[in-house]
This record gives structure tokens, sequence and C-alpha cells, in this order.
């Protein structure tokens, strides 16, 4: 049956929508809370050749873009005469997956009327895989947690239960793991019973016309968008913390009238800590900051991620190679965008942001019972993992985003959900003023943190921070933005990476950093300096000093206040 491009736009628009579903399924029903909270997951169809055709809204470019390359390893890995009807596939590969081995990727194939038209997948970051638990400290991959290469999660319907015994007896959270597993299998049920409602609405028997209209489309409008770039090159370079020495990430992007190249020659070579990042990860994050720039709303799939290649070398801290410890990957894969607007901005100036916060501002903590006295008999071991953010940079028209994860887009989690999941305290948890550097358009800003575990307790604080000694830097004359501080109450200095005891009654106090500014800071208006004085995002001193705002003002700001008006 021929179907018209209205028609097949209908279909497209329904393939969003059922990947998005897909995705709330998973929200809904995950047991962990960086994808319950904080939508750390990603979820997409794929034609029968493991093309991406649609992804869902819901979710991070890391995951979904390296999941668009995974699904065929899938199919080569299982084999076209194994997959049947019923089956589910898994894996936490950190290769041939989404970088790591905290996350599990499941796909399943659809069927429809007995024949193969498609499949689903879907990811997930789960707290837990064993191991030496999630952080920078292992010195392979070997040490990170179970590893799940691609195989059948269920066959023809059946889950197998040794491979559930194996996960249970090598995890520290084995109901949430094996919870996230078939929360996972049951979202890509999700996808596929609504893919075939809409394939019997249409009456289709395959995907293949709507796949065509799919990808020709997004190829051809992506390309468009490539042919009127100039072509040129633009070099971008970056400095960040690294675990125990800095990381430099270059980056030379290259426009050429089909394609751009990313090529990171000259990017430091791989860690000892597991802060290194396989190709896939770093590749994901690079073609979502060159697709940001020039073709936002291009649907994302596999023709319009085509044309964005990606170059580095072997061993280098962006194409880390098996056995390369990779648990905290989403470090440096989060400062790739940064690296690469770097070099874009020179081949199209004024339109991407200031260099952010960057990566997220993570914390877990593996609460145990004191061990300095006795405990009391509530004191119990649990893992919590928390997903927080720092300020992103501030754009070339408008303000960054306060303690908003950019590029990551995940969200930060709520107090509640933190101290829900186990004996934890969050004390404190608000905006960090001045954290946002200072320009025309203000960066976005860091957020205050402070954490202890309750009575009877003490743990391990594995931290996952950067922008210590390295913070944002700004574009086109803006400031820095405030960097990371990390201690404990009693002035005990920390590290911004690593696992760190906190003995029983000690809170840790943490400064997440602020986003850079755009611009020249006395271009600000006037209006904007004393509305972020008002609301208590830049103090006094700040306003006088970066900004040259008056005396008189800032006593007209403080009147506002003491009347409980917003300017």
């Amino acid at each position: 049956m021929t179907h018209s491009n209205v028609a097949y736009q209908v279909m497209w628009n329904r393939l969003i929508s059922v990947v998005e579903e897909q995705a709330q399924a998973l929200v809904r029903t995950a047991f962990s809370t960086s994808v319950r909270e904080a939508g750390d997951l990603s979820a997409g169809v794929y034609d029968v050749q493991g093309r991406m055709l649609a992804q869902a809204v819901t979710g991070t470019p890391g995951h979904v873009n390296a999941m668009a390359d995974a699904v065929p390893h899938f199919i080569r890995r299982i084999g076209r005469e194994n997959i049947f009807e019923g089956d589910i596939y898994i894996t936490n590969d950190p290769w041939e997956g989404t970088g790591h081995l905290h996350d599990i990727t499941m796909v399943t194939p659809s069927f429809h009327h007995g024949a193969l038209v498609g499949f689903f997948a879907c990811t997930a970051h789960v707290v837990d895989v064993g191991g030496r638990g999630f952080g920078a400290d292992a010195a392979s991959v070997y040490e990170e947690g179970l590893y799940l290469p691609i195989m059948k999660f269920a066959e023809r319907g059946t889950v197998d239960p040794t491979l559930i015994r194996i996960v249970r007896g090598n995890v520290r959270e084995p109901d949430q793991l094996v919870g996230d597993m078939y929360a996972l299998a049951t979202c890509n049920e999700i996808g596929h019973r609504r893919l075939v409602d809409m394939m019997t609405e249409f009456a289709l028997d395959d995907l293949d016309g709507i796949a065509a209209f799919i990808l020709d489309n997004s190829r051809r409008a992506t390309l468009e968008r490539i042919a009127a770039l100039p072509r040129t090159s633009g070099w971008g370079e970056l400095t960040i913390d690294g675990f125990d020495t800095p990381i430099t990430l270059r980056v030379k992007v290259t426009v050429h009238a089909d394609r751009i190249i990313s090529d990171f020659t000259g990017t430091s070579g791989l860690d000892k800590k597991g802060i290194n990042c396989p190709l896939v990860y770093a590749k994901a994050y690079a073609c979502y900051a060159l697709k940001v720039a020039i073709a936002p709303e291009i649907p994302n799939n596999a023709a319009s991620l085509a044309p964005f290649e990606i170059v580095a070398p072997v061993n280098s801290i962006v194409n880390a190679v098996h056995p390369a410890p990779v648990a905290l990957r989403h470090i440096v894969g989060h400062f790739v965008p940064d690296a690469v607007f770097n070099a874009f901005d020179q081949i199209v100036p004024g339109l991407v942001p200031a260099e952010g916060a960057g990566c997220l501002c993570n914390f877990q903590v593996s609460l145990r019972p004191r061990s300095d006295a006795p405990a009391p008999a509530h004191a119990r071991r649990s893992e919590v993992l928390t997903f927080n953010s720092g300020g992103s940079g501030a754009r070339p028209a408008h303000d960054g985003l306060n303690a908003t994860a950019f590029p990551s887009g995940v969200m930060t989690m709520p107090v509640e959900a933190t101290e829900h999941a186990g004996p934890v305290i969050i004390w404190r948890k608000e905006l960090r003023p001045d954290s946002g550097g200072a320009g025309a358009q203000r960066g976005g800003l860091g957020q205050y943190m402070e954490v202890s575990a309750r009575e009877g307790h003490e743990f391990d604080i594995q931290a996952m921070f950067d922008r210590v000694h390295h913070p944002a830097l700004g574009r086109r004359g803006g400031g820095a933005g405030a960097p990371t501080t990390i201690m404990q109450d009693d002035g005990t200095a920390m590290n911004g990476k690593g696992k760190q005891f906190v003995a029983h009654g000690r809170k840790v106090l943490m400064a997440f950093p602020g986003g850079a500014g755009y611009g020249d800071p006395s271009k600000r208006p006037k209006e904007a300096v004393m509305r972020d004085l008002a609301r208590g995002y830049i103090s006094a001193e700040t306003a006088a000093q970066a900004y040259g705002l008056a005396t008189e003002d800032i006593a007209t700001v403080d009147a506002a206040i003491a009347r409980g008006e917003d300017l």
C-alpha cells in the first residue's frame, strides 16, 4: 500500500509519541532514583537494519546517541537466525552499549503478523553493578563491576533464571537492579504494543516505507544546514581537572560540503583512573553539540546523525579501549560539547554558548552502621546516588540556566527522593549567589549542598566533580564561573574525585560550579543587574565591581526588597 507524504508525516509524529510513551513507562516503573527522578535514560525505535528512526524526548544525548550505534551490535552478536518473537536482549558492555557498566541497555525485537519489523531499545543508569561501585577508583574495567555481554535476557518470553541469579549474587542492591531490568523490558514491550497499534491503523505490513521517508528527509535537511556553513575549520581546546592531573581536550572541527568532521588529535591520553571515555560516548556528545548548533529542530535519528563524523586517536581519553576503566566516562564526555563549541565559535561566531559546569555534579554515598561506637539496631547498609547540576554557560542572547545540566539534560533529584532512598540527610540545597560568570549575558548559578548520614551511620562518599581547578571560561569578554569546592564541616579538605571516608556525625559541604558569562559585563542592561541583585543571584559587591552598578541603584534594590517587591 502506497502512502502520501502527509500520511508518513503523521506516522513519524506517531512514532515519536510511541517512544516517548516507552520512556515514560520506564520512568514510572524504574526502581533507581537516577531514572525515576532524574530521567537518566533513553528510548528509541529502530528498523530491521538497526537504524534509529525515532527517539524519546525524555532522556540524555549520551544515552540515546550511543544507543543509536548499539542496536547493530545486538543484531550481529545475537545473529538474525536466533532472533525470535518474545526475545529480549541485554548488555552493559561499555563499548557496544553506552560507555560504562552502570548503564544497562535492553533491545527487544518487534514482530507483526509473525514477521520481524524492527526493534525497540532503552537504556537506564542503575545504582550498582558490584565491583568497586560507581566511582573513579578502579584501574581497569575488570574492577568496576559485573559485565554482561550482549546476550538473551529472555528467549521466546522466558526470562533466563541463571542470569538473574548471577546478577543478584554480584551487586549490592539486587532488588533495585533486577527491578530496573524488568522495567527496561516492560518499557520496550509498551513501545512494541503501540507500534503494532499504529501499523494496524495504517495497514502497514512493515516499516520500510516510513523508515525511508524519515531517513531521507532527515538526511536531506541536515545536509542542507551543513551546506550553508562556511567551508573552513576551527580549533577548540578545553582543560579540566582530571583525577590527579589536568586533562586537555583538543578538537579540530572542519566543515565539508556534505559532512562535519571533528578530529580530537592532540587530546590527552588515557588516565590511570576510571574517567576514560569510550569513543561511542564521546561521539554521542560531539554529534549532539554540532546538531544543537546547526539543526536543533531536525529530529534525532540515524540519518540526521550520520553527517557528523568523529575521529580520535586510540587510547586518547575520548577513545578509551578495553580494558581501560570507564566508570565515570560521563565526566570527560560532558565536556566534549564545550570543546566543540570553542572550535565552532571560530566558524560561525555568535551562535554557541559560553562554557558551563559541564559534567553533572553527582555523588554516591555508601552508608553503613558506625564503626567507632556501638551502632543502633536500625542502622543499615545502603547505596544512595544523587544527580545534581551546576550552572550552564550564558548564551549569545540569554543568560545561562541556574542549576541546570547541560549538555546531559539530566534533572536534579529532589531532596525528598534522595532521603527516601537511604539513611542520608540533605541539610542544604540552594542556589549559589555570585557563581555565574559576569557578562552581557550572565552565566547560570551553581548550587550549595550539605550532606550527612543519619544518626548511627558513617559513609564513604564517591565524589564525581570537576571544575575545582579549572572553572568555566567566558566567551567574548564574559567572566569565568565559580569553581567547585568540597570539604567536611570541620574544615577537612576533600578531593573532587574518588571514594573518601566520612565519619559518624560529620557533614560534607559542597559548592557546585557556575556557568561562564557571555560578552562584556559593562554591556549588561542596568535593569538586568538590579533584577539579579533583588533575586539574590549576585551580591551588592558583584553588582558594583563587576557591573558598575551605582550606589543609589543598589539602595533602590534594597528598598524594593524591604517592601517585598520584585524588580
